[in-house]
């Protein structure tokens, strides 16, 4: 099965005068099931619809939306995997030099909001013809939201993108969906029906029981109301219980955002995930060097997808939902064997899993019927009692594909929840997981060592990561291995303080070993931890939050981390003194720096208290960052 066309001289070659669909794309064109373009547009071909892809159009030119010509029924438009904001800036708002979803990393292909700058560049040329927006930068720009490349309150991305309609989380269904009304006939203005999609409307006539959120003009300016109005989108995640949501833009109408759309059942993820991929990148990426994103995944397998883990500062509850939803063992198998023939494999299966890797199923069956708890997690902040926490279904399908011929070992890398393996009564998986399935080192992320931070992320106490660590070294030992646990830890994360932040470097030194990567807090669009970073409060509990907002804070909190690296020195020193810990400074061995050569005589013999009669000066860094 070939590639889906690119150019106009591919699509007369299949016959074809013209497009059902056109599909613009800010990554690179990679058949492969782990990129969503190639997902939506092979479960099209398989409906009977013709697509053809324009993957990162020059957006400065009007004649490259133009390859195919108007399409028939309409354009699909998504920023690619990644959002384009992410792709481009780091969490100091820098440019990133590589962009790994691009020919050779290259970065610059695509612009900045992709998938407003595409809308409106379509919108140019064809003025009526539907544009549907779709990937996770509209999904989680679906509703007005707080951005933080801007600073700003901002709209739903359907109005400023000159789009008809967005097809957010998992798209398959409500693609078809939209395709079947506008291949009926259906204008798309009346595509009011559909789960999984957000239309405009100038009335709520047609709506029985909609909720009203606070109007965009409330949220821009009030933060309580931006707290309140982001709280019932976060209770209206599930296609079980929740309603519509409407918002409200004065004299231009209203954004109406429908219930998700319903999970896809194992026969459905398997149909999706048997489609004839080419699973590779487009040959004419080749003399660039391919894409660097297909590397990490190209022989990886997707078990699931949606996470009951709840997670603060992740999108998955808005875009993904929070009920896992699974392939059966036969369809993974059938996709181990096709990997196993591919003349690049050599024998290592890199993944299998999904945003959690070992979350197999729902966490509990009422899910199913009932929907998600809407004010209650399944993890956080202890394991519910209706938890089902079973790696047996996981721990067979991990054995079946070892077994597979050509396959010498099976990793999982897409890291693990700790806690849920606490509560898994049955220790088999941890000992199948050390014996099997790690190359000397388990990506786990606990991301913070101070309860009340772990508390503002919706994780669990620290003693439960220090449970597994006993557990996993226990079994490690048992069965003659050498493997270590490589901890993620996150800096700046709302409701953590300079003093948090050196409690958990002192926890670092006590490890031994310093953390290769830190990850300083991102406020991407829709998580409960943007929520917090912009209002100051919690959402879910409104209690304030502190914030580090303070750049000079934030990057002490983050060298921390890495508080060996000598380019850290100055900044750790600072924060030392700051919170009043020069205990940390000096010789002794739970120091965390030493003192220069002309600061040896200056540093106290006590210390961790500030002088009698003195304010902390880390007061007034902490009013200087507060909003």
């Amino acid at each position: 099965m070939p590639f889906l066309p690119t150019t106009r001289k591919e699509m007369k070659e299949l016959g074809l005068a013209q497009m059902d669909f056109v599909y613009v794309c800010g990554d690179a064109y990679v058949d492969h099931s782990s990129f969503g373009m190639a997902i939506i547009t092979r479960v099209l071909e398989a409906h009977g619809y013709s697509v053809g892809i324009i993957a990162q159009p020059d957006w400065k030119d009007d004649s490259s939306i133009t390859v195919f010509g108007e399409p028939r029924l309409a354009f699909l438009v998504s920023a690619g995997n990644m959002d384009s904001m992410v792709n481009h800036y780091t969490v100091s708002k820098k440019h990133r030099s590589v962009d790994a979803y691009s020919p050779g990393g290259q970065m610059g292909l695509r612009p900045d909001r992709a998938v407003m700058v595409y809308g409106n560049l379509i919108r140019k040329t064809y003025k009526h013809t539907p544009v549907i927006l779709g990937g996770i930068e509209a999904s989680l720009r679906r509703l007005g939201h707080y951005d933080y490349w801007s600073d700003a309150v901002r709209r739903s991305v359907l109005l400023d993108s000159g789009a008809d309609l967005i097809s957010y989380g998992m798209g398959e269904h409500s693609i078809i969906a939209i395709a079947e009304a506008l291949d009926s006939g259906l204008p798309v203005d009346t595509l009011t029906f559909i789960p999984g999609t957000v239309y405009k409307t100038k009335t709520l006539e047609h709506l029985e029981h909609p909720i009203l959120l606070p109007s965009f003009e409330e949220i821009k300016t009030d933060r309580e109301r931006f707290s309140e109005s982001f709280r019932i989108q976060h209770e209206n995640t599930d296609p079980v219980t929740a309603q519509v949501l409407v918002e409200d833009y004065g004299g231009q109408g209203y954004v109406a955002a429908n219930p998700p759309a319903a999970y896809l059942t194992t026969q459905e993820m398997d149909d999706i995930y048997d489609l004839p991929y080419m699973c590779r990148w487009h040959p004419s990426y080749d003399k660039a060097g391919g894409i660097p994103a297909l590397e990490e995944i190209r022989f990886s397998l997707t078990s699931n997808r949606g996470c009951f883990g709840g997670c603060n500062f992740c999108a998955l509850t808005f875009h993904q939902g929070r009920t896992v939803q699974v392939r059966s063992h036969e369809s993974l198998l059938r996709e181990a064997r096709r990997m196993t023939q591919d003349p690049a494999f050599k024998g290592y299966i890199h993944d299998v899993g999904g945003p959690t890797a070992d979350f197999r199923g729902p966490s509990c069956q009422k899910q199913l019927t009932k929907g998600v708890c809407r004010n209650k997690q399944c993890l956080f902040p202890k394991p519910c009692g209706n938890l089902k926490a079973d790696h047996s279904d996981y721990c067979k399908l991990l054995k079946q594909l070892r077994e597979l011929p050509k396959v010498k070992k099976v990793f999982i890398r897409s890291g693990i929840r700790f806690d849920y393996v606490n509560a898994d009564q049955d220790p088999t998986f941890l000992r199948e997981l050390v014996e099997h399935h790690i190359s000397g080192q388990l990506r786990v992320a606990p991301e913070h060592v101070s309860d009340r931070v772990l508390a503002r992320m919706g994780k669990p106490e620290h003693q439960a990561y220090q449970t597994f660590l006993k557990n996993f070294e226990a079994c490690n030992k048992k069965y003659g291995k050498q493997q270590y646990a490589l901890p993620y830890f996150m800096s700046s994360h709302p409701g953590c303080e300079l003093s948090d932040a050196v409690a958990l470097a002192e926890y670092i030194r006590d490890m031994g070993f310093i953390p290769e990567q830190a990850q300083d807090f991102y406020p991407t669009p829709s998580t409960v931890s943007t929520c917090m970073y912009y209002t100051g409060m919690d959402p879910l509990t409104k209690k304030k939050v502190y914030v580090a907002k303070n750049p000079h804070e934030k990057a002490m909190q983050r060298a921390l981390i890495q508080y060996r690296n000598p380019k850290n020195y100055e900044l750790v020193k600072e924060a030392l003194l700051l919170t009043g810990r020069t205990d940390l400074i000096g010789f002794d061995k739970k120091c965390l720096i030493r003192p220069r050569n002309s600061e040896k005589k200056n540093v106290p013999v006590k210390s961790g208290t500030h002088a009698p009669g003195k304010r902390s000066p880390i007061r007034n860094l902490h009013k200087k960052g507060r909003r």
